[in-house]
């Protein structure tokens, strides 16, 4: 393998500052993504847990009773912890009931997507206004440390302009794992390739337009978990993403992969977390730098799940206390994630173009 002599891989920037003085975070919902990345990652940062809350209070307690937590009987209780960070790992259509609860000007953390459709985005876009909340959207993606250093490669020039990105997923997803999900219209791309489409929107910005077709496989009755989508940014640049997460032949040609091109340079991505989930393999990053002869890899500093949910949290707490300009993913920016997946769930109801009748 070749390397660059100019590049050092070890250059790049894979995590997020922490807030000097963090505040505690009340977290609503008791699922599983709570246990296996939101603890875990909160608890990693340093970053104080007051309690959680959720309807089933049983389930609830014995979530809290493993990290040594508070479990809160009501959602009265849970917002009276004085400066908190809300975290809101609830489903969809539970966001804005949540969110109109919470004190007005608190800053609040709410779970992708936002709102089942856009109908339910511009829902809670305006109840955040209204209430004047710090409120941004769980976009993690944006904060692996894979992502930060993608980030940081294309900022620095090592790749040019951007004009290729790539996403090529085929593999077997555990949909059973999400039990709720079953029976829901959107399920690939509004809970899934909903963070590339999110983090395509980071490094491209807004496209132009979106062809996409996404459908369900006949061995389940998930409503969708195929996705195939372009992406129009004119004739500058081209993307494209092929999902796959019915392809359950074994690992061998198994793959969750980007590739990103520019002018100059280029980058490989594999997200590990997706291969084998939940247990995962290691992410990895490799740059082809401009200038440089060959591929180098880049020593990665940890992956998606959990310090993504560190870099996202720490975003926020800093953005609140002033130590950040910018709130990454807010409300107003995910809004426009939340239109590209409505904008990709219309073009796929809508009919392709035909092939002419033979002669």
């Amino acid at each position: 393998m070749g390397c660059s002599m100019s590049f050092d891989p070890t250059s790049l920037a894979q995590s997020w500052p922490l807030p000097a003085r963090p505040r505690p975070i009340v977290i609503f919902g008791a699922g599983s993504i709570v246990g296996d990345a939101h603890y875990p990652a909160y608890r990693k940062g340093g970053f104080p847990i007051a309690g959680l809350y959720d309807p089933d209070h049983d389930k609830a307690k014995a979530l809290a009773d493993k990290w040594g937590v508070a479990a809160y009987r009501t959602v009265e209780e849970a917002i009276s912890v004085e400066n908190a960070i809300f975290d809101l790992a609830t489903p969809p259509a539970a966001h804005a009931g949540v969110l109109s609860a919470l004190p007005d000007g608190a800053a609040t953390l709410i779970q992708k997507p936002m709102g089942a459709d856009l109908a339910g985005a511009t829902e809670i876009l305006h109840i955040c206004r209204k209430k004047k909340l710090k409120a941004a959207v769980n976009f993690q993606l944006r904060f692996a440390p894979m992502m930060l250093a993608l980030k940081d490669a294309i900022a620095k020039g090592l790749l040019g302009e951007v004009v290729d990105f790539d996403v090529h997923l085929a593999l077997d997803t555990p949909w059973q794992l999400w039990s709720f999900l079953e029976g829901l219209p959107r399920i690939e791309i509004a809970m899934h390739s909903i963070h590339y489409l999110d983090v395509i929107r980071q490094v491209l910005g807004d496209p132009d337009g979106v062809h996409a077709r996404s459908i369900g496989h006949p061995n389940h009755h998930m409503a969708q978990t195929r996705t195939t989508a372009i992406l129009d940014y004119g004739e500058r640049a081209r993307c494209a993403l092929s999902i796959n997460h019915d392809h359950k032949f074994g690992r061998r040609h198994q793959a969750c992969e980007f590739r990103v091109s520019g002018t100059e340079g280029a980058a490989y991505l594999q997200l590990g977390v997706n291969l084998d989930y939940p247990r995962g393999e290691p992410d990895i990053l490799e740059i082809h730098p401009k200038g440089g002869e060959g591929w180098v890899p880049v020593p990665l500093e940890g992956t998606w799940f959990p310090d993504a949910f560190v870099g996202r949290i720490a975003n926020l707490q800093r953005f609140v206390s002033g130590e950040d300009d910018e709130l990454v993913s807010s409300v107003e920016d995910a809004w426009m994630t939340m239109a590209l997946v409505e904008a990709a769930y219309a073009s796929s109801a809508a009919p392709a173009t035909p092939l002419a009748a033979r002669p």
